[in-house]
């Protein structure tokens, strides 16, 4: 994924003029290190450093780029191999010439004398010609380091600005909106008050988004630096961090200068661990560490340290000798106990970690406020919702547990609140005139808000949205707790399951006749009572799918990205990967859009006919976060471990002929244009056509049937840009 581009779909529109610049600063690190010594790297090796690992999270992507050889380099000795090239055909630069002039009269005389060897005199000819152009390089390295630092400051200063404005306004709206409660408002003194505190809740979220795509893109510019600026091998003011596998001894820098001595563990283990002998030492050195796990630089050494830091970072995975090192001190940047992992650390480059202060310095990147603002104003939005008279309905008494009512419209005033009601819904007749009927779980909660449904099995086949409904309202939701409703139909095409098939009774597609007519065929009829009798009760809607048939997919939502709120929902899902699509004409997340202004997100949750906990419980986390967003449960937002590949288009990829298929690349994987994606061989074994990748982008889904006919799906290829296109955007999806 490249960053730059994701950087514009991650962006809040509105906010967009505040972000940091990350094409100007790349730019400049490209051109000047290009002018410098040559270009250090081509292109596309340069643009795929900004590419993540799908599932990646930003935590862990120091592995996510590799180092590339620089066509010239200056050794740290002060070698130059540019030097070395000239000097063997004889060149040598006017000033250099002018300046051994004097030194060449001087030698042929000692050499007169016998005093001198000439290889002698050769050899120092060519040190003084390095040393020159060592110096003139540092001296432009240096130049260009003044440049970046004053580039990053003014970028760092238009973020923090932005952030302490809204911070600031925040906190006065919370406290206004605090001191202005009462308890005797008139109706519409309290929808008055309610929609400001919405306005509220939502400024604060963006504002924490705001602050997290920020620091990321502050770590990626400087760890693109850094790549850089190792790359050209010069012993710049402020030696990098540096230890060789066997020495004994280690040296870190010191406030900007000299070392402080680290000695191995005692024990005689080849995995040894580096400690402070010192508490100065020790005090800088978890300093330093700090900086360079945020950076997420990846040093030569052993394993690089793991930190909390800042506040977005995860806590460390387990290592090896975790043991042997985990030690827990206080965070200078969060006040907070945070768990280094000791070890010695190679090549990283002190001006990065100089670099990376500069970000942890402002208050976007160090204060927890806005999330204790947001914290207090979802606090206080629960706290002031009123307590709605529970209502107990004549049907729940003395009911056998098997014995659930069939009822011809979904009617939600009728249902005890701070209960679980379970219930089917009529939505049409078979042949034997019995009823054709969905099964309804309904969790309503004590106090007013929302009403989010979710539908699962609109594809007969797939199934990965049922337990995901089973474990959300009977284990996840406490309705004595609950603001508003959670609405679950686990199978919203009975005859389509019943059959183990992804269409209707009749063959037809459910997901392409929505709103269906009251006056048509069977499906159209089903689908028409679906809407009318369930889905128009909903204030919001989650439609659960998988993979069809003979296909795979990743963990991805479609959703329409213009629209705000669908474009928070699918951000809170989080998933693998996010698809900017308006919705297929007939859809049920189109139809509940279209006919009844619902917002409504399509989530994608694996491969067909299976259970797969691993999707399902990342489903349901996404599904808390989104009832949280919305304040019907306590705020238990998970944060990813990645964040998605957002797509601003994705398309899928046919056959042209009929054949065996053989598809390479695994879901949730990058291609890069031109690579070879598939091949299609005949019934007798022989080879007749490759396809090869149309653009760069990455795989959401892929045929895994080799069975293939004429037109059929190779993969579903999502395509990355930094910004999404004007009008209706549909995949195709079928």
């Amino acid at each position: 994924m490249k960053f730059a581009k994701q950087l514009g779909l991650r962006s809040i529109p509105s906010w967009a003029p505040y972000y940091i610049d990350y094409k100007s600063l790349k730019q400049y690190i490209k051109t000047s290190f290009r002018d410098l010594a040559g270009p250090l790297e081509s292109l596309e090796s340069v643009d795929h450093e900004d590419q993540e690992k799908p599932g990646q999270s930003d935590q862990d992507d120091s592995t996510a780029t590799t180092e590339s050889k620089p066509r010239s380099t200056t050794a740290i000795d002060g070698s130059d191999s540019n030097a070395d090239a000239a000097l063997e055909v004889g060149y040598a630069s006017p000033a250099t010439e002018a300046k051994n002039q004097g030194e060449h009269s001087n030698q042929e005389a000692l050499a007169a004398k016998g005093t001198i060897d000439l290889a002698k005199i050769q050899n120092q000819t060519i040190r003084n010609e390095k040393n020159a152009n060592a110096k003139t390089q540092e001296a432009s390295l240096n130049a260009i380091v003044d440049g970046f630092k004053a580039l990053l400051w003014a970028e760092l200063e238009k973020v923090n600005a932005r952030y302490d404005a809204q911070e600031r306004v925040a906190s006065v709206s919370l406290d206004r909106l605090n001191a202005s409660w009462r308890s005797n408002f008139t109706p519409a003194e309290l929808k008055h008050w309610r929609s400001d505190l919405t306005v509220l809740i939502l400024n604060l979220e963006y504002l924490r988004e705001f602050s997290q795509t920020n620091i990321t893109g502050f770590k990626k510019i400087i760890k693109k630096f850094d790549k850089h600026y190792r790359s050209c091998n010069v012993a710049a003011p402020g030696q990098a961090l540096s230890s060789s596998p066997d020495s004994s001894a280690i040296h870190t820098p010191v406030n900007g200068g000299g070392s402080g001595l680290l000695r191995k563990h005692q024990s005689d283990s080849p995995n040894a661990i580096a400690y402070p002998t010192t508490p100065q030492a020790d005090s800088d050195l978890a300093s330093s560490l700090t900086m360079i796990n945020a950076l997420g630089i990846q040093g030569h050494g052993r394993s690089t340290p793991t930190i909390y830091l800042p506040r977005n970072y995860p806590e460390p995975a387990s290592s090896l000798y975790a043991q042997d090192f985990i030690r827990n001190v206080n965070s200078p940047q969060t006040n907070s106990k945070s768990i280094f992992y000791y070890n010695y650390i190679d090549g990283v480059s002190t001006l990065s970690l100089e670099f990376w202060k500069m970000v942890t310095e402002r208050t976007f990147a160090k204060s927890e406020k806005d999330e204790h603002l947001l914290a207090e104003a979802r606090t206080l939005w629960r706290k002031r919702a009123p307590v709605v008279a529970e209502r107990v309905s004549p049907m729940q008494l003395n009911l056998d547990p098997k014995d659930y009512p069939v009822l011809e419209d979904l009617d939600l005033n009728s249902l005890p609140s701070g209960r679980l009601t379970r219930l089917w819904i009529m939505l049409a007749q078979d042949a034997m005139s019995s009823p054709i009927k969905i099964p309804v779980i309904v969790a309503k909660g004590v106090r007013p808000g929302p009403v989010v449904g979710l539908t699962a099995a609109l594809h007969g086949n797939e199934l990965n949205g049922i337990p995901l409904t089973h474990r959300l309202v009977l284990h996840e939701i406490q309705c004595q707790a609950l603001h508003g409703i959670v609405v679950a139909v686990p199978v919203a095409n009975v005859p389509g399951y019943l059959l183990g098939q992804r269409g209707f009774s009749d063959g037809i597609d459910l997901n392409r006749v929505m709103p269906g007519k009251k006056n048509g065929s069977t499906s159209q009829v089903y689908s028409y009572n679906l809407m009318t009798r369930v889905i128009r009760h909903f204030t919001h809607l989650i439609d659960l799918h998988t993979a069809s048939k003979g296909r795979v997919n990743s963990l991805y939502v479609r959703a329409n990205m213009q629209n705000p709120t669908t474009r928070h929902m699918a951000r809170l899902q989080n998933p693998q990967i996010i698809v900017h699509n308006t919705s297929p004409d007939g859809s049920l997340r189109g139809a509940a859009m279209q006919e009844y202004n619902i917002p409504a997100i399509t989530v994608e949750i694996g491969d067909p006919a299976r259970f797969q906990k691993r999707f399902v419980k990342s489903a349901i986390l996404g599904v808390t976060n989104i009832l949280g967003h919305l304040k019907m449960i306590e705020d238990e937002h998970e944060a990813p471990d990645y964040d998605p590949v957002v797509c601003a288009k994705s398309y899928w990829i046919f056959t042209k002929d009929g054949g065996i298929l053989n598809v390479l690349p695994d879901v949730n994987t990058w291609v890069r244009k031109g690579e070879l994606i598939a091949t299609l061989y005949n019934i007798f074994g022989e080879e007749e056509h490759r396809y090869y990748a149309p653009e760069d982008g990455i795989v959401v889904g892929k045929s895994v049937d080799p069975v293939c006919q004429s037109g059929c799906r190779i993969l579903h290829l999502g395509v990355v840009s930094d910004r999404f296109p004007d009008g209706k955007m549909d995949d195709g999806h079928q």
